[in-house]
């Protein structure tokens, strides 16, 4: 069973992405389909060394949901492609932002 791209936990929701570090083009680029269910697909200038490109991808989110980057952390996946984000605020507006960006 494919699981849903993003999932609501206490305080906010947890977000699985797939990075693209070193990209010519940073920006969001829309819902994949992965081997185990959707994510977001984003790419990011940054190099993935010393947690640069982690934070760029925090920064891209933060953006993209109007929330402070302080609010988005990688909580799984730190030095792979695919991670997982959890941002910080209220769930149900946090998903409805994220509905609006497929």
């Amino acid at each position: 069973m494919a699981l849903p791209a993003w999932r609501q936990v206490e305080g906010g929701v947890e977000l699985r992405v797939k990075a693209q570090p070193k990209a010519r083009r940073a920006g969001l680029l829309g819902w994949m389909e992965g081997v185990d269910g959707k994510r977001l697909k984003l790419a990011v200038h940054e190099a993935p060394e010393d947690g640069r490109a982690n934070r760029a991808v925090c920064a891209l989110l933060a953006a993209a949901l109007h929330v402070p980057p302080s609010a988005i952390a990688v909580v799984q996946g730190a030095s792979a492609r695919e991670k997982t984000c959890r941002i910080a605020g209220d769930p149900a507006r946090l998903a409805e932002q994220l509905e609006s960006l497929a």
